[in-house]
C-alpha cells in the first residue's frame, strides 16, 4: 500500500513537471488522444444513434477547441462543456465482441478551461478515466530547436504490454479485425431483414399513436410543427407528447403564445437560434412551464437578433446571414445573439469597403469552430466568428461567382434528390426513405442511383435510412451507408 502511495505521488509530481516545462505539437496531441478517440469514435456506436450523434457533435466542438489552442496569438478562450459516451471494457477481455461491459458505454461530462495542448490532453484523458502514462513519452518541444527538429514528428509506438496492463484493446489490432470482414449491402440485408421486419411490425401500433398525438397537439396548440433533435425511439417520442399533452390540460393559459411556432424536443429547454421552442426531455413540467412563460421575452430578443442580422448584411454588401439547423450545432437564441453581436462589432470597427447590395443573393453562416472561411457545396459561405475582416473581404470577393454557381446547382440537386427518392420508394415499395442530416445531397443522389441498379426484394414495406453505417434501429428502420458496396 505504501509503495502504491509513493508511486501515485511520484506520478503526480512527474505530470506536474511535464505541465510546467513541456508543450505539445498538434500531431503529438492527436497521438496522445488516440485511446480517447477509439473510446468515443461515432463509428463504434452504430447500434446507438443517439449516443453516436452526441459524440459527433462533441467531437466537432472539441476539435474546434484544440484548433484554438494552436492558433498563434489567439488568447480568447471560452470554457467548453462536452459530453461523450465512452465505451466500457472488461479488464480481462481479449475478444473484440466481448470487450465491452454489460452497459456498453457510460456518459462522461467535463468542461475544458485549459490554455495549452498538454493540459487539455491530460484533462480529457483523466475525465474519461483513461491512462495518461503514455503522455510522458511523447516527443515534445521542450528541447532546444535543433534537437527537437529531428524528433518533433516522430510517430508514437506504444508497447504491447501497455494494453495488457491497462486492459484496453490495441487500437491497431481492433481496426485490423474490423477491416478483415467487409460487409456488402446484399449480405447485410440477408442477415438483418428478419430482425428489422420483426421490430417494424412491433412498432406499427406505436407509430400510429405517435402520428395521432402529433396531429392532435399541433391542431390544439396551432403549432407549425413538432420535431425531435435526436433519433429517439417511437415509444420515447410518444411519452414526450403525452407529457406535453398533460401540461396543456393542467396549464392551458401558458400556451397562448405558441401559435405558428415549432416545438423541438431536445437535450435542454429554451429557444433555439432558429426560433423554435426547445423542450428538454430530461426536464420536468416546471421547467417547461417557465419556458412558455418566458416566450414574450424570447420573441423580443428574436426581433433584436433579426435586426442584428440585417446590420451585418448591410456591412457585407447585402449578403444574407442564415442559420441552417442541419449543418450547424444546436444553439440557443442567447448563444446565437452573442455570436452575432460579437461578429457585428468586429465588422463595424473594421469598416470594410463593400459596395451596398453588391452581394445580394448570396448567403453566409457563422461557425465558431472554424478558423478559415470556406464555401459550401450548396453555395453559402462558412465564416469563422474569429475571422480577420481583411481576409474575409478577399475571400468573399474571390469566391462570389462560384458561390452563385453553387446556389444554382443546389436547386438542381434538390430537385434531382427529391425525384430519386420518389423513384426509389416506388421501385422498392418502401414505406419511407430518408437520410441523416450529415449525409449530403450529392451522397444521397449517388446512393439512390446505385440502389436503382440493384434488385432488392428485401426492402418492400421497410423504412430505409441512408447513413454512414449499417444498423437496425430499435423500431425496425434499416440504416445503410450511402457508399455501400
Amino acid at each position: 500500500t505504501f509503495y502504491c502511495f509513493v508511486r501515485l505521488c511520484l506520478d503526480k509530481i512527474l505530470l506536474q513537471c511535464v505541465l510546467q516545462s513541456r508543450t505539445l505539437s498538434g500531431a503529438d496531441a492527436i497521438n496522445a488522444l488516440r485511446p480517447f478517440y477509439f473510446a468515443v469514435h461515432p463509428d463504434f456506436f452504430g447500434q446507438h444513434p443517439k449516443e453516436r450523434e452526441v459524440n459527433e457533435n462533441s467531437l466537432k466542438r472539441l476539435n474546434g477547441y484544440l484548433e484554438n489552442l494552436q492558433k498563434p496569438g489567439f488568447r480568447s478562450f471560452k470554457p467548453t462543456q462536452l459530453t461523450f459516451y465512452v465505451r466500457e471494457r472488461e479488464p480481462n477481455s481479449s475478444n473484440v465482441q466481448e470487450s465491452f461491459s454489460s452497459s456498453g458505454f457510460r456518459a462522461v461530462s467535463f468542461t475544458l478551461r485549459t490554455r495549452d495542448l498538454l493540459s487539455t490532453v491530460l484533462d480529457i484523458l483523466n475525465s474519461c478515466s483513461l491512462s495518461t502514462e503514455h503522455v510522458q513519452s511523447l516527443s515534445v518541444n521542450s528541447r532546444p530547436h535543433k534537437e527537437a527538429k529531428s524528433t518533433v514528428n516522430r510517430p508514437i509506438k506504444w508497447d504491447k504490454t501497455y494494453y495488457s496492463f491497462t486492459g484496453f484493446k490495441d487500437p491497431e489490432e481492433e481496426l485490423e479485425q474490423a477491416q478483415r470482414v467487409e460487409t456488402t449491402l446484399l449480405s447485410w440485408l440477408d442477415d438483418n431483414e428478419a430482425s428489422a421486419v420483426k421490430k417494424l411490425k412491433k412498432s406499427l401500433p406505436l407509430r400510429k399513436e405517435l402520428e395521432r398525438l402529433k396531429i392532435e397537439l399541433s391542431h390544439e396548440l396551432q403549432l407549425s410543427d413538432i420535431r425531435w433533435q435526436r433519433s429517439w425511439g417511437i415509444a420515447h417520442r410518444c411519452s414526450q407528447l403525452h407529457s406535453l399533452g398533460r401540461l396543456v390540460q393542467q396549464r392551458p393559459e401558458i400556451l397562448e403564445n405558441v401559435k405558428g411556432r415549432t416545438v423541438v424536443f431536445t437535450d435542454c429547454s429554451g429557444m433555439s437560434a432558429a426560433g423554435h421552442i426547445m423542450l428538454g426531455t430530461m426536464d420536468v413540467h416546471h421547467h417547461w412551464t417557465k419556458i412558455f412563460e418566458r416566450l414574450p421575452n424570447y420573441y423580443k430578443l428574436q426581433k433584436k437578433l433579426l435586426l442584428l442580422e440585417d446590420r451585418i448584411s448591410q456591412l457585407l454588401g447585402g449578403i444574407q446571414v442564415i442559420y441552417i439547423e442541419e449543418l450547424q450545432p444546436l444553439l440557443t437564441l442567447e448563444e446565437y445573439f452573442e455570436t452575432l453581436n460579437s461578429f457585428y462589432n468586429k465588422l463595424r470597427d473594421s469598416r470594410l469597403p463593400f459596395h451596398p447590395r453588391s452581394l445580394r443573393g448570396l448567403q453566409m453562416i457563422l461557425e465558431s469552430d472554424r478558423y478559415a472561411p470556406g464555401l459550401h457545396e450548396f453555395g453559402h459561405f462558412m465564416i469563422p466568428t474569429v475571422c480577420d475582416p481583411a481576409s474575409l473581404q478577399w475571400f468573399i470577393f474571390a469566391k462570389a461567382q462560384e458561390a452563385r454557381d453553387n446556389l444554382k446547382r443546389k436547386e438542381e440537386m434538390m430537385i434531382t434528390e427529391k425525384e430519386l427518392i420518389s423513384t426509389s420508394m416506388e421501385r422498392f415499395s418502401l414505406d419511407r426513405l430518408y437520410k441523416e442530416p450529415s449525409v449530403s445531397s450529392a451522397q444521397m443522389i449517388d446512393c439512390c442511383k446505385r440502389l436503382l441498379e440493384e434488385s432488392l426484394p428485401y426492402l418492400q414495406g421497410m423504412h430505409l435510412c441512408i447513413s454512414h453505417f449499417y444498423s437496425v434501429l430499435q423500431d425496425g428502420d434499416l440504416c445503410i451507408p450511402w457508399n455501400w458496396k
